[in-house]
């Protein structure tokens, strides 16, 4: 019981936390041409919740879990359509092969840190055979990102379990998303500053099918930084390779994007959708670096088009190859967007051995993307 309440009070500074910060949009920066969802969030397209597990223990323990549910029925017997684009595979993505083989996901989505995806894929497990009618279950295909957060957060504990991963599902909601430091994000690192969890969205236009894209993404990746075409990270001197590579700005970390959208997509377009994320990273400055863990995972949540397990024949109805173009340029916006938020709503953190990392001094950033 002291363990939950920690995490709950954990939880709860956290989320008092992020209130105080602004998104990159809320400061006046709206970037893209398309216009984001009600709470320019992943939570957009209908039926997507979020929640987190926020574990802030001590001077060592900054960790957590995040878990993107895409619809409210029971997953495993109503799978989703999905794809997985590897941008650069220095990771331990779990499930990506079925996910590969079949064009499908029966499990929500979790993250959380490197040293912890078993935990993620166990809370996973107990939480599918726990859902009515899925009694005689005897194989699921857990989908578990990471990203290592081992130098704010004291990995080698294994603090993240089972009960964090099923808990964070049961906490997940629609409507705001919390970002910054919480979740899977709570200790990762980004660009040299704090990173963590960011999201937004697109609606697209009714005239271009009126369908969104959402995308939540979990930061821990380096660089060059980039915000709204702005060179903000040598402006600030501050990126990848500065002085030949100055020991606390290496490129290598993660990067975990989750797209969804609620357009009518199967399993190979839904790899293209992929594969425009990984363009919105490289709008932010990132480079996918050798020890790089970035990864898409994107789904399609049509009603229409989920997997019933039993089904012995598909009727679906998707998008024609020529209708992909404006979803491409609403996932790269909004894949931006996230990666930006993540940075934006974050709080500078001290942790394990001391280490401290700064938030993103966003007032000078706001003046150089003013002062272009």
């Amino acid at each position: 019981m002291r363990r939950l309440i920690s995490l709950f009070v954990a939880g709860l500074v956290a989320m008092s936390l992020v209130a105080q910060h602004k998104t990159l949009r809320q400061w006046g920066f709206a970037t893209g041409i398309f216009d984001t969802g009600k709470y320019n969030a992943i939570t957009d397209v209908p039926g997507v919740t979020v929640g987190h597990v926020t574990c802030i223990e001590g001077d060592s323990i900054r960790t957590g879990v995040t878990a993107i549910v895409p619809h409210q029925g029971n997953i495993f017997r109503n799978k989703v359509p999905a794809a997985i684009c590897v941008g650069n595979g220095f990771g331990k993505l779990a499930g990506v092969t079925q996910v590969r083989e079949l064009g499908n996901i029966e499990t929500p989505i979790v993250l959380t840190n490197t040293l912890s995806v078993a935990a993620g894929i166990e809370g996973l497990v107990r939480y599918t055979l726990a859902q009515p009618g899925n009694e005689n279950v005897r194989s699921v295909n857990a989908v578990v990102g990471e990203t290592n957060d081992g130098g704010l957060n004291k990995i080698q504990q294994l603090h993240v379990t089972p009960q964090m991963v099923v808990e964070a599902i049961n906490r997940a909601h629609g409507g705001p998303v919390e970002q910054g430091c919480v979740g899977a994000g709570t200790g990762t690192v980004c660009f040299g500053f704090k990173g963590g969890i960011g999201t937004s969205s697109r609606r697209l236009p009714q005239s271009l099918g009126g369908y969104t894209i959402g995308v939540l993404a979990q930061t821990n990746y380096g660089g060059i930084l980039e915000i709204d075409g702005v060179q903000v990270g040598q402006r600030l001197g501050k990126f990848a390779y500065a002085d030949h590579v100055r020991k606390d700005q290496e490129a290598d970390g993660s990067c975990m994007m989750v797209v969804i959208t609620d357009a009518p997509l199967d399993a190979r377009n839904l790899e293209r959708v992929a594969k425009r994320a990984m363009m919105g990273l490289a709008k932010t400055g990132g480079i996918a670096s050798n020890g790089s863990g970035d990864y898409v995972i994107a789904l399609s949540v049509a009603p229409q088009n989920l997997i019933p397990v039993d089904a012995k024949r598909l009727t679906t109805t998707v998008l024609a190859n020529d209708e992909m173009s404006p979803l491409f340029a609403a996932t790269i916006e909004a894949t931006a967007e996230a990666l930006w938020n993540s940075l934006f709503m974050a709080d500078t953190m001290t942790g394990y051995r001391g280490k401290r990392v700064e938030a993103l001094p966003v007032d000078r950033v706001l003046d150089l993307l003013r002062h272009r």
